[in-house]
């Protein structure tokens, strides 16, 4: 089957790389810490924009935030922050960047307790994604009682812009939750890659 003949959930529309991420990446369970610390970090500087604005700097978000490495990230100083500031291939909200690091100081915490934040994030849900079926977009929710749960957990840890919504957009993202619509082509192969 082409890509051009798969039926895709709407909201990645035509864009080749909002295609391409949703084809290899959006729903495929991640157990990978640092490409969890990468899409916490995505989501959070996402929120009050478009996802496709945050994917066109996507690469460029690597390279500022360490590979996202939260070893190094939560070593970075006020130096730094202001470097990030002036960094025109990211968001440069300083809210948003000062979270980062934070979180990455929070994300070591959960490690070191838990031994990686996979494990803790995916205990949640007994180890398995949740698979919905949603048949048309409006039957995919914005946030649900597992993203409250989480986000309130996370807060509790000290994370920052982890929101019910954003820890959602971040479920779906990294395959704890599969919101492919039934119509979908990575519902009918089971969102993997």
């Amino acid at each position: 089957m082409s890509g051009a003949a798969r039926e895709r959930c709407p909201w990645c529309g035509t864009d080749p790389l909002y295609v391409a991420y949703h084809d290899r990446e959006w729903g495929v369970p991640s157990r990978d810490d640092r490409h969890l610390f990468e899409m916490l970090t995505l989501e959070g500087a996402q929120a009050g924009l478009s996802w496709i604005t945050i994917l066109r700097k996507r690469e460029n978000y690597g390279r500022a935030f360490a590979g996202f490495d939260p070893k190094k990230v939560a070593k970075f100083d006020a130096r730094k922050v202001r470097a990030l500031l002036a960094d025109p291939g990211i968001v440069r909200n300083r809210l948003k960047i000062a979270s980062t690091i934070g979180n990455a100081r929070a994300f070591l915490a959960v490690q070191r307790e838990h031994g990686s934040f996979a494990a803790w994030l995916w205990a949640f849900v007994d180890g398995k994604s949740v698979r919905n079926a949603p048949k048309t977009m409006a039957d995919v929710p914005p946030r649900t009682e597992l993203s409250d749960a989480i986000s309130k957990a996370l807060k509790k840890r000290g994370f920052r812009f982890v929101g019910s919504t954003i820890v959602y957009a971040l479920l779906q993202a990294v395959g704890v939750v599969d919101d492919h619509l039934v119509s979908c082509w990575k519902k009918r192969r089971g969102a993997r890659r």
